[in-house]
């Protein structure tokens, strides 16, 4: 596929994306609400201007899900299954190999 959409605006995507995940930690940090208002402060601290709708898209998110619960709930989702292979059911589980008794020593 043809990337469709020019450098410098994905540039800028990422960017903005970048200064809301910032601009969010920050304000966790310092116990100040999580609000689009706060985040676009904090964004135009730093000096990095932000498409308008990055501040109330993270709001919403983090109004829902708080900054400590996606910090430590990162890959905590279980993976999905595997599907079976095309033409058959999927391979059983293997068991875990039990360990063999050590055999003893015997001193002379």
């Amino acid at each position: 596929l043809k990337n469709t959409q020019p450098q410098a605006q994905v540039f800028a995507m990422s960017n903005s994306e970048l200064a809301m995940t910032y601009a969010a930690l920050i304000l966790h940090d310092e116990g100040v609400d999580m609000t689009a208002e706060n985040l676009n402060k904090v964004a135009a601290a730093g000096g990095v201007n932000v498409e308008g709708y990055w501040a109330p898209l993270f709001a919403k998110l983090l109004e829902k899900n708080g900054v400590e619960d996606l910090i430590t709930n990162v890959g905590a989702s279980a993976p999905a299954a595997a599907a079976p292979a095309a033409g058959g059911a999927a391979a059983p589980a293997e068991k875990e190999a039990e360990p063999e008794p050590e055999e003893e020593e015997e001193e002379e």
